[in-house]
């Protein structure tokens, strides 16, 4: 889809106008740096926690996380363990881990990454994660898709019962992109979507959209159950004798494989 310059104009100017006027502008990853560069660990940390996470329940962990880890040397130097107790809460705790491993590996290299296929070495780190570091860290003008950046341009660009493929969202971004200020382009995008996500549901539109499993009930909420629940260690009885899911025994299994959990003759503790 070609878009006219009217079409660009006007649309930049409805989502720079809701930017100035309701963007987030306090939330703490935003606040690392200058309009040149940021700290690339702390977008890092906050990209990660991100991922299917929102913004009001990464914000008090974020916090917590970077006043324990505020450099990535001391990251990278932690014991995953301790990792995995400061990530609680936050779900999926195999993204601490790929952190972790993450904050090692940037450590031993001397540098962090400063290209997509660089960065998309490293555990945990797709391309639209790598795209988002590169513009949030360095402002480069680099081109990535998440569902609040589905939502603002299905909204603004297509009809009601159209299918949309993340291609016709690229293009679409290639059109209307700030390359002059690609890091505040994309807040403006994310807080513009997270204002649209509470008028409009069009993301079910995206041929990408995968609707999130229901927490309650989900093995997901074992799994964080168990990690808790190792905090110290523990016998697979006395897991037994709180944790009541008959998938208790999968979980263990999966996360030991994972690398989140060690076990030995029955005793279990984080990994």
């Amino acid at each position: 889809m070609q878009l006219t310059n009217t079409q660009i104009q006007s649309f930049l100017e409805i989502l720079w106008e809701y930017y100035d006027q309701h963007g987030r502008h306090d939330l703490l990853w935003r606040q690392s740096g200058d309009m040149e560069r940021f700290d690339p660990y702390i977008i890092l940390v906050s990209e990660i926690m991100l991922q299917q996470t929102q913004v009001s329940r990464v914000e008090p962990k974020f916090h917590d996380f970077i006043k324990q880890y505020p450099t990535l040397e001391r990251l990278a130097a932690a014991e995953l363990a301790d990792v995995l107790r400061a990530w609680q809460g936050l779900g999926y705790n195999r993204r601490a881990k790929f952190l972790w491993q993450a904050a090692i590996s940037i450590a031993h290299g001397n540098n962090f990454p400063t290209t997509r296929s660089e960065l998309q070495e490293l555990p945990g780190i797709g391309s639209n994660t790598a795209g988002a570091i590169l513009a949030y860290a360095y402002n480069q003008p680099a081109v990535f898709i998440e569902t609040n950046i589905r939502t603002v341009y299905i909204h603004h660009f297509t009809s009601d019962d159209k299918t949309v493929s993340d291609d016709f969202i690229r293009d679409l971004l290639e059109q209307t992109l700030d390359r002059e200020n690609p890091r505040e382009f994309y807040w403006a995008l994310m807080d513009y979507g997270t204002y649209l996500k509470t008028q409009v549901r069009n993301n079910a539109q995206s041929a990408h959209y995968k609707k999130q499993s229901k927490f309650e009930g989900s093995k997901r909420q074992v799994r964080g159950a168990v990690l808790r629940a190792l905090d110290t260690p523990q016998t697979g009885l006395q897991l037994a004798s709180t944790i009541t899911d008959e998938r208790l025994a999968t979980v263990l299994y999966e996360l030991e494989k994972e690398g989140l959990i060690c076990q030995k003759d029955g005793k279990y503790w984080l990994g």
